[in-house]
Order: C-alpha cells, then sequence, then structure tokens
C-alpha cells in the first residue's frame, strides 16, 4: 500500500501537490475567517510587525554588532576567549580556541562559525569528529546578544540570564551527542586536521596603527553596517513565519467576529497545545497553551520567535519562566534548521546534516527543561 502511494506521488507534478497544499492551508482559514478578513488580517500583521517589531530588532542588531566589532578590534574577545578556554575540553570536548566561536556567534550569528572553521590555522587544533561538531556548539549561541538584550528590553531582567545557562546545558548536550554519533557512525573522522603554521595578519597590525579615534569609529560603522545586514536578513523570516503563526494562534476579535485587524487568526496551534498541555507543562512550566508558538518558529527563525513575545506578554500569556525559556531555546535553537545545513555543506560534510539536526533537536529542548528548573530554583533563592 505504501509503495502504490509512493508511486502515485511521484508521477504527480510538484506544481499540483504545491497548490494543493497552499490552497487547503489557506482555504481552510478563509473558510473560518472569511476571504476578505483574511487578507486584511495577513497584510495588517505583517506591516505592524514590519513597524513595531522588526525595526526595533534591526536597531539591536545595529547596535549590537557596532559594539561585538569594538569588543574584537579592542581585545575583548580576546579576553573573554581566555578566560573561557580552560572550560572547553571538560564541558564540551573542544580545544580551548573554540571558546573563539562561542563569543563571536554570541556576539553575531551562527554562520560566524565558519568562517572560523574553514581557517586552516584554526582547524588545526581540532580532530575532524570535533571541528564537524564545532557547528552545534556554535548554533547554540548565535544571535544571543540579541536576545538577551530584546528580552531585557521587554522588562525583564534576570530571566534572560537563567536562559542564559539553560541554554550552555543544551549545548553540552548538542555537542557531546553530536560527537558520540559521529564517533560511532563515522570512527574514521577520529584523526587530526592537516596543521598549519601561524601567519601574520599584516592587515590587522595596520589596523593597530592608526590612530585610537579612527580604529573607534571605523569599528563602530563596520559593526553597525554588519548589523544592518542581519536586520535586512531577517525581515522575510519576521514577515512570513510569524504572520503565519500568528494566524494559526491567536483567535476573533472583540465579541468573537473577524474583522481583518492585525492579529487575528483561528486559534488551531493553542488547540494543539491544549492536547499536549500537560506536556509542556511538566518540560518547560508553560502555564498557557499558546506557548508554545515560540519554541515552533524558533525552529526557523529565531528572529521570527521574538516579533510572537511583545504579543505574548501584552496578553499575559508569558511569565518569568516563559521567558527564560524562551531565551534558551530561542538561543540554543536560533533558526539551526535553516542553517545547519549550510554551514555542514560549506565545510564539506553536508551528508552529516541529519546527525547535527538530531543532536541540536535533543540539545535544544534539554536547554527549555534545564531553565524551567533552573528558574524555579532561583525562586526559592
Amino acid at each position: 500500500m505504501k509503495r502504490a502511494l509512493s508511486n502515485i506521488c511521484r508521477h504527480i507534478p510538484p506544481g499540483i501537490i504545491c497548490l494543493a497544499v497552499v490552497g487547503g492551508l489557506f482555504g481552510c482559514i478563509g473558510w473560518r475567517m472569511g476571504v476578505a478578513p483574511m487578507l486584511n488580517t495577513i497584510m495588517k500583521t505583517a506591516h505592524d510587525l514590519l513597524i513595531n517589531t522588526v525595526f526595533y530588532l534591526m536597531a539591536i542588531c545595529v547596535l549590537t554588532g557596532a559594539l561585538g566589532r569594538l569588543f574584537v578590534e579592542f581585545g575583548v574577545v580576546k579576553l573573554l576567549e581566555g578566560l573561557l578556554r580552560p572550560l572547553m575540553r571538560p564541558l564540551f570536548n573542544l580545544p580551548g580556541v573554540a571558546a573563539l566561536g562561542a563569543v563571536l556567534t554570541f556576539l553575531s550569528d551562527n554562520p560566524a562559525i565558519i568562517s572560523l572553521a574553514k581557517d586552516k590555522r584554526f582547524g588545526s587544533y581540532f580532530r575532524k569528529y570535533q571541528l564537524i561538531s564545532i557547528t552545534n556548539f556554535g548554533t547554540a549561541f548565535g544571535m544571543g546578544m540579541l536576545v538577551l538584550i530584546f528580552m531585557v528590553g521587554q522588562g525583564f531582567y534576570a530571566e534572560p540570564f537563567i536562559g542564559l545557562a539553560g541554554a550552555c546545558v543544551g549545548c553540552i548536550i548538542s555537542t557531546r551527542l553530536m560527537q558520540w554519533m559521529l564517533l560511532r557512525y563515522h570512527p574514521e573522522l577520529d584523526s587530526a586536521e592537516e596543521a598549519v603554521e601561524p601567519a601574520t595578519h599584516g592587515a590587522e597590525a595596520e589596523m593597530e596603527r592608526a590612530p585610537l579615534f579612527q580604529r573607534i569609529l571605523d569599528s563602530l560603522l563596520d559593526g553597525g553596517r554588519c548589523g544592518v545586514e542581519v536586520g535586512m536578513a531577517i525581515i522575510p523570516g519576521v514577515l512570513i513565519i510569524s504572520t503565519l503563526v500568528m494566524l494559526l494562534t491567536f483567535g476573533p476579535g472583540a465579541g468573537g467576529q473577524y474583522s481583518g485587524a492585525a492579529y487575528e487568526g483561528v486559534e488551531l496551534l493553542p488547540r494543539v497545545g491544549a492536547c499536549l498541555h500537560v506536556v509542556f507543562e511538566w518540560l518547560f512550566g508553560f502555564s498557557d497553551p499558546h506557548l508554545i508558538a515560540f519554541p515552533i518558529t524558533a525552529l526557523g527563525a529565531v528572529g521570527a520567535a521574538l516579533g510572537l513575545v511583545p504579543s505574548f506578554v501584552q496578553a499575559g500569556w508569558a511569565d518569568g519562566n516563559a521567558i527564560a525559556v524562551f531565551t534558551a531555546i530561542g538561543m540554543c535553537w536560533s533558526g539551526y534548521l535553516s542553517t545547519h545545513t549550510a554551514m555542514l555543506d560549506t565545510l564539506g560534510y553536508r551528508k552529516l546534516t541529519h546527525f547535527a539536526i538530531k543532536a541540536h533537536t535533543i540539545g535544544g529542548i534539554a536547554a527549555g527543561i534545564a531553565t524551567h528548573w533552573l528558574y524555579m530554583l532561583w525562586g526559592l533563592i
């Protein structure tokens, strides 16, 4: 029976399947809301997200990008690397230089780890399986500063840092599990990378000889420019994914009527969450079924997931525990479904993507669980 269905699906043109899925999804939503209210809600929700969420996130990206580049220029990153270096081997089974990857991805985004991993001098400190697992390690801290500052901007102060601790737990589990799977199924990867002699960095030395004011100004402007690029990059995810998620999360307007206003929807995800509420309440301490929308969205884009938070806070669904768990899951997953494939493909190990995704899925869940229990412990102090 399965083989017959497979053969039928193989002979159906992809365009027909695409039209059926899209038509079925929006046909059901339009049948519930009405076509005109549905279209108005989609446009108004996307517009409100663009004005009130995306530009806010872009401003944070510009400021954190400038600060991050300033930290790189004046040695703060090297200082942090030196402080974190002793923790790398016992916690993550990685050489000390891997701390640099954690700091850079925390200040920027997941792909920052690739520029390091492709550097032969950097890679020479690793065995092959360790270098591959660094994609999991770096992803767990991607956009960390952006997530922390955004949560603090929502009026929560201790909770985001509890989430940071939980993200570290998830990172340890994800990285270690990835290494275990690589060694079990590909033992040939337990070999050293090619050693490369350190090269002199003439450009860096030249930069250090520049006047102090010029170095500060160049760092701020270059970092801010990179922040603009990151801010532009999150626009599609926030507008497309968040709009769809909110359409499936929120309900009708006042009086149970659909008026076409922003943030109306069919409440599908809360119904799913209600069925699984006992599980999510036990794992993450979620007090409302609407909150499952955040981890689902974070799988594809953490920027889009952050776009949900102001509405959750305003509706009274998100408490301190939820913010802490959101921070941990947002940092640890941070859109890994859309980045792991590209990252491992860049390193030449695309065939190992399924190992990375399995390990990171478990790591993200572990981060949320650990954060929930850390938050409860913090509440007892």
